[in-house]
């Protein structure tokens, strides 16, 4: 190779590095303008309130479990959360909906799947709070896993309220506390883990997150939607919970 071939040679390979680092800093700029660094948006805050979201899901989840364990000892007892007929734990937990799960002549009581996957979740929270990066595939299951918590959440609390006809406070709890975890990992799928990205397939899709969280639109939405759950909630039993 001559000495002018090496000399292009070695111009191509700069050029080549100072386009890659311009489109690297082009990219990080256009994502800080439309998503500023702010502290509502970092890893901190968001894995944080998912933790504590996760936290009350698990302690509800233990106390559902103890009173299921209790009610079995006890047949025909009335529980701590049985506050009349349309408020109650045990009418709840007597309905085949509170037992799914079955493998042949065994149940399982939803509680008990509960403690295991909000482990799993709390687990994710205090590694993201320690501002680690997760895998994309790793990030993409645990939204998933979480988006599956909550539609089955949902599921026990649309039949609670119009099937069963009974509220069990407990539940209650869990299903606020599975909304709130699932809007707080959906926030850091999106801000702290880059998912997903802006170069990627599904870049327009990364682009309306940004604005979305970038105008604080979010908190709208998880104020309305939780409003409007407990909106339903008083307009099927709010006579029984005034009592």
């Amino acid at each position: 190779m001559t000495a002018k071939n090496k000399k292009e040679s070695s111009n191509d390979s700069q050029t080549s590095k100072v386009s890659t680092v311009s489109e690297e800093n082009a990219a990080r700029t256009f994502s800080d303008i439309l998503l500023p660094k702010t502290k509502r948006h970092s890893a901190s805050v968001t894995y944080l309130i998912a933790l504590l979201a996760s936290v009350c899901a698990i302690a509800a989840s233990l106390i559902l479990s103890a009173e299921t364990l209790y009610s079995a000892r006890h047949p025909g007892v009335t529980l701590s959360c049985d506050v009349n007929a349309e408020v109650s734990c045990s009418t709840v937990a007597q309905s085949w909906q509170a037992e799914v799960i079955k493998l042949g002549n065994l149940s399982f009581p939803n509680a008990f799947f509960g403690i295991s996957a909000e482990s799993v979740f709390i687990t994710i929270a205090v590694l993201g709070l320690a501002h680690a990066k997760f895998p994309r595939r790793f990030s993409i299951c645990a939204w998933f896993g979480s988006l599956s918590a909550l539609a089955y959440a949902y599921w026990l609390f649309t039949q609670s309220m119009y099937v069963i006809n009974a509220l069990c406070p407990w539940c209650l709890l869990l299903m606020f506390s599975t909304t709130i975890q699932f809007m707080a990992f959906s926030h850091a799928t999106v801000t702290a883990q880059n998912i997903p990205e802006h170069n990627g397939k599904y870049a327009k899709l990364r682009n309306f997150l940004n604005t979305y969280y970038r105008l604080n639109c979010d908190l709208a939405v998880d104020t309305a939607w939780i409003g409007i759950v407990i909106l339903l909630i008083f307009l099927k039993h709010g006579s029984a919970i005034i009592k």
